[in-house]
Parts: C-alpha cells; structure tokens; sequence
C-alpha cells in the first residue's frame, strides 16, 4: 500500500503538537521507501514510524537502516521500529540509531521481557523513549513487567504476529483478553494507555468500527498502515463534540458551586470530565452546541 498522496514535490514536515503520551495514529512506513518519508511527515498523523523490522528483507536490512538515518539528518523526525533483541540486526540498529537527534523514540519489535527494554533503553543513551511492541503469547503474559521496565514508555500490540502465534482469529471477542491485559499493564506500570494493532485493508467503515472497539478496551492509540487511516483514526479515538459538551458543562456546573463534592459519583464524574477537557485541548475538538 503505498504512502505516496500522487504529488512528487518534496513536502515540508508538519509540526506534530501531539505528545507521543496521547498520540493517536501510529503510521508505519516501510523504510525501503524513502520517497514516502516526507508525504508521511506532512500528514495528519500523530506520529510516524519507519519500519526497519517487518517491512525489510534482511539482505537490505543495513541499507534501510541507512536511509532512515540519512533522512533524521537532514531534517527529518520519526519513530524507528527496530528489529528484535534476538535478531542479527538489534545491536547495530541501535549503535547506529544512538543520539541521532532526528530520532524521537524507538519501537522495539517482539518485546518479550522487561529486560529487553532495559538493555535497549541504556544501550542507545539511556534517554531514548522505548515503545514495546508485544506480539506474542510470552509477551502478553510478560506484559506487566515490560510495562514497569526501565526505559518503557507505552506498550503497543502486534495483533497480527500475536494471531500466528496463537491461533487465535481476529475477532472481538478473541482478541479481548490481549488488548486488556496490555490496557492492565500499561495501569499497573504507570504508563499512558497502550496502542491497538493495525486494521489491514481498505474498508473505511471496517477501520472505523475496529478503531472504536481500540476505545472501548481502553486503549488509547492505533497503528495505521496508510496515510488515509490517520484521519479515521484520529477522529474515532478522540472525544466527541457531544463528550465535550457534556465535559464542559459538567465543570461550569462544578466550579460555580465552588467545587464541592456532592456525593459518591461526583468525583468518577469530575476525573472523567478533567480527562475528556485536557484531551478535548489537545486535540482541538469543539463542544457540540
């Protein structure tokens, strides 16, 4: 699926003002090709990632890798997926990736253990976000440990590798259990909410429903694998105009009674409306009128 939006001019990269904490769309772009990178970086996605894992074959593992540093030093910002702890290519992935200042975090493939993380973390500065992707059986039920691993800073589910692991299909009520456990975990580490694996296809009704079950299970961010899944993405995991609303007169209400505890629902209430309120400012979404 290609990234390119049929314009060949160069296009400036967009200034992301969405912490990587509440991003909502992930947008993985194959590193072998580099002609895509700056149509990703001006789109609407909350954050970018070039894939050095998956999407590479690994005779051109070392010349991806090269041309995403290449572009992080002319410029460009992204997320990097890297290869896994245990593969050929993790060490030089991250000897090459240190202190790149292109570089703003990396997501670190078939995370599996918390020590993965760690060694990942101090091996690249001991400063660099790392964003565990988990994919399989091991990796679930290691989840809460990754999540409280040093250097950890939001999980992330690979559904598609986690499905060939498992057997297990792709229907809600399957994949149930994984997306809660990486939602507990993400809690129990003190982590911002976990990111949903990608809808594959075109079918925009399909990613819209599939976005909204990433909401209902609590997670708070999703891979997309196409620039015109951001927008989808984006919409559906944000509050609506009509939470907004009800957000904002909640608060009104709250404040001009001085603030005062009523009883026991007032304060789910008050942390529900302070939540829908900071990300209602983030994103820029408008109460409903």
């Amino acid at each position: 699926m290609s990234l390119s939006t049929g314009n060949d001019a160069a296009k400036p990269a967009r200034t992301r003002n969405i912490p990587a904490e509440i991003a909502r769309s992930w947008l993985l772009v194959p590193a072998t090709k580099p002609e895509t990178f700056d149509d990703a970086a001006a789109s609407r996605a909350d954050a970018i990632v070039l894939d050095i894992e998956d999407a590479v074959d690994p005779m051109n593992k070392a010349s991806a890798r090269a041309g995403v540093i290449d572009w992080m030093n002319n410029g460009g910002k992204a997320w990097v997926r890297i290869n896994d702890v245990y593969s050929d290519f993790w060490a030089n992935d991250v000897a090459e990736l240190r202190n790149n200042p292109g570089l703003l975090g990396v997501m670190l493939a078939k995370t599996e253990n918390a020590e993965q993380v760690k060694e990942t973390y101090h091996r690249l500065d001991g400063k660099t976000r790392v964003l565990a992707l988990v994919e399989s059986a091991v990796g679930i039920e290691e989840a809460n440990n990754i999540a409280k691993a040093e250097g950890a800073f939001r999980l992330a589910f690979g559904s598609g590798d986690f499905r060939r692991d498992t057997g297990m299909s792709a229907d809600r009520e399957a994949m149930a259990y994984p997306r809660a456990k990486l939602v507990v975990a993400s809690r129990v580490g003190n982590l911002p909410g976990p990111i949903d694996g990608p809808t594959v296809g075109t079918n925009h009704p399909v990613l819209r429903e599939q976005s909204a079950i990433t909401v209902s299970m609590g997670m708070t961010g999703k891979l997309a694998l196409a620039i015109d899944q951001t927008t989808i993405i984006n919409e559906v995991i944000s509050p609506t105009p009509t939470d907004v609303a009800w957000a904002t007169d909640f608060m009104d209400d709250f404040n001009a009674r001085g603030g005062v505890i009523r009883d026991g629902s007032d304060l789910p209430r008050l942390g529900r409306a302070e939540k829908i309120m900071k990300l209602a400012i983030a994103y820029g979404v408008q109460p409903a009128h």
